[in-house]
């Protein structure tokens, strides 16, 4: 495996891939980015309603989410919270800091649409309609609970969130084979999913969802509506996943092992 030192220096021409990449490039692999994330997160629900007991639905909807980070970072695309390491080669000075947000910006638009295509088709090919309707009715209440968080609470659970699955990232990076890297990123994914941590690309599957399947299957939620999304979950989870991925793993990384070297 590799150093947590060479995965630092690794990580210097990867970034320098990502933030040179072209704008068809990485729009098209945020929208594949944004569906293996929603992809899990519809399995991850599934497997939870498929039993009674509630912490055990959780803990199983946990084992299965982490298949989404295996699919982005096996398969190939671009992920808004794991591009939060790209703050590494821009302290080295290797990549500017507009390259940075101009990818961040791309990818996270690129991830919008892939989570919110796959809620639309999960929804409308009715397969919210699994178990009676108690998925559609698991879609709603997990939408609503995450726009029924406060600012403060969504800003702060963004934080753990990314600062795992910017660690299972990192762990990732230290395999040199496939069966090391997906068990690597197993654990810190599923993890935040068990901890009830938020992540922003996740959120943009499940509160659409929730939307989608409320209107569909006339579930009354009225604190949710798309404003809400927005306001109160998109925006604040954004800013602390930026927190926990760029400010807890990729600053104190490259303070570390390559601040000295530049």
């Amino acid at each position: 495996m590799n150093s947590p030192a060479e995965v630092a220096k690794n990580y210097i021409a990867i970034g320098k891939g990502k933030a040179t990449n072209s704008f068809a490039k990485l729009f098209i692999l945020g929208i594949l980015a944004g569906a293996f994330i929603a992809l899990a997160g519809v399995g991850a629900t599934t497997a939870a309603v498929s039993v009674q007991t509630a912490s055990v639905g959780k803990f199983l909807g946990a084992c299965i989410f982490p298949v989404g980070l295996s699919m982005v970072l096996l398969a190939g695309s671009e992920l808004f919270t794991g591009n939060n390491l790209i703050i590494i080669p821009v302290l080295t000075g290797d990549v500017k800091l507009g390259q940075m947000l101009r990818n961040w910006i791309i990818v996270y638009i690129g991830n919008l649409i892939g989570g919110v295509l796959v809620a639309f088709l999960a929804v409308y090919g009715h397969t919210a309609s699994l178990f009676s309707n108690g998925l559609a009715a698991a879609m709603v209440s997990t939408a609503a609970g995450k726009v029924g968080l406060s600012f403060g609470d969504a800003f702060i659970r963004g934080i753990c969130c990314n600062f795992l699955v910017c660690i299972a990232v990192w762990i990732s990076f230290a395999a040199k084979d496939v069966t090391g890297k997906f068990w690597g990123l197993f654990m810190p994914i599923m993890l935040f999913v068990l901890c009830g941590f938020e992540h922003c690309v996740a959120n943009m599957y499940y509160i659409p969802a929730g939307l989608f399947a409320k209107g569909v299957y006339g579930i009354e939620n009225d604190a949710l509506t798309w404003g809400a999304f927005i306001v109160k979950n998109l925006i604040p989870v954004t800013l602390g996943n930026i927190v926990g991925g760029a400010g807890l793993v990729g600053l104190p990384y490259w303070f570390i092992y390559l601040r000295e070297k530049k």
